[in-house]
């Protein structure tokens, strides 16, 4: 890959075809994904159902400029609204989660003329705009491992909420590769001081969100509704379209306000309607509920081999967003394991070197078969590697 700009890592290999979790390089080599992509490919590479879809556009239009969204942008609007729990709310589709994220941060910025948001300390956001830097001038930054129960006022005594517009919660696992949630109690309770004030809710779902943790969005695990929601990655299933959803209330206050913005591919009928047909798949298959249930049974064998391994640290996960973190060893690291089992046939994930943690999200329509299949290849190679 002499002419592929490295932003960050790059394995040298060459995918030419997937099939649901699996994917094929040029040799015929088969692996098995447990990254889904990038967290993208939630009910599995190459869909038959959205590689229809997809082909079916490609006959009809895929793009019109941001003044003529046609019947499709509605329809998927719709159909979004419905599953993040906002009646009579409006949507516009972007192409990706970082875009989303900070669409949302800006609307919030405006209506409410406020300069500061709240966010988590390690919350990942976006990869640019002010939700990506997250400047000290525009962002409280709240470390939530301080916020136990005994002293959760103590810690939220000393944010001024009344600077804070509104509050960026990423309820998908603490960043890009920490897989750590916050308190379930701290959440609502942060939710409630930000309304007092007039500030408003937004939830980064592009990790969290079709049905990642368990439940169609992370934020339901802690009993809120989101003012705006940033939906992206699973929504296309690999198709790069993103969406912002937000109350008909917060619609009309940005709309007033006199906000503009124009993407090149903004409500393009080819995102659209893939968005729309990857929730009909989700509702029609069960595939929140089925992916819960996976999840649970990948949980218990990630923490039956931490059982048998001291090198493991901690087995944990909500839904199919799982980790395992490492104690400090000379040969055993998140990095070395991640390449062991790539040799394997095997993709996980990892970013962080300093968390020294493994992370596995894969598409919900694995079977469990490929679960085990990656724990007999964790316990062989922990078990060579700590001989």
């Amino acid at each position: 890959m002499q002419h592929i700009l490295k932003c960050h890592e790059i394995v040298k290999t060459n995918f030419v075809r997937g099939e649901n979790c699996f994917l094929y390089d040029s040799e015929g080599r088969q692996y098995i994904d447990f990254e889904s992509g990038i967290w993208c490919t939630a009910l599995g590479h190459n869909h038959p159902r959205v590689c229809q879809v997809i082909e079916s556009r490609l006959k009809q239009v895929i793009h019109l400029g941001t003044r003529y969204p046609n019947d499709l942008s509605e329809e998927a609007a719709k159909a979004v609204l419905d599953i993040v729990g906002i009646e009579d709310g409006k949507c516009t589709f972007l192409s990706s989660g970082s875009e989303a994220v900070e669409f949302g941060v800006q609307a919030i910025r405006r209506i409410t003329g406020k300069p500061l948001l709240l966010t988590f300390q390690n919350s990942f956001l976006g990869s640019y705009g002010s939700a990506g830097s997250k400047q000290s001038s525009e962002w409280y930054l709240l470390d939530w491992n301080a916020c136990s129960d005994m002293d959760m006022d103590k810690n939220l005594e000393k944010i001024p909420f009344d600077q804070i517009g509104g509050f960026a919660f990423e309820p998908g696992g603490s960043g890009i590769s920490y897989v750590r949630f916050p308190p379930t109690a701290l959440i609502p309770t942060i939710v409630r001081k930000i309304r007092e004030t007039g500030g408003l809710i937004l939830a980064n779902e592009i990790t969290a969100g079709m049905g990642r943790t368990g439940k169609w969005f992370g934020f339901q695990h802690y009993d809120i509704q989101p003012d705006i929601v940033s939906l992206g990655k699973g929504l296309g299933n690999g198709y790069p379209v993103s969406a912002v959803a937000m109350r008909a209330e917060v619609a009309e206050a940005l709309e007033n306000s006199g906000f503009h913005y124009a993407q090149s591919h903004q409500n393009d009928p080819l995102g659209c309607a893939v968005a729309k047909e990857v929730i009909a798949i989700f509702k029609e298959g069960n595939w929140v509920e089925r992916g819960n249930e996976l999840g649970g049974f990948f949980l218990n064998e990630l923490r039956r081999l931490a059982q048998s391994h001291t090198v493991i640290k901690e087995a944990r996960g909500r839904g199919m967003l799982l980790g395992l973190e490492f104690q400090p060893h000379e040969r055993i690291t998140a990095a070395s394991m991640y390449r062991a089992l790539l040799e394997r046939g095997l993709l996980a994930g990892y970013y962080y070197p300093a968390g020294n943690i493994l992370r596995f999200d894969p598409s919900l329509t694995m079977e469990r078969e490929n679960v085990q299949c990656l724990i007999r290849c964790l316990d062989r190679i922990l078990g060579e590697a700590t001989l």
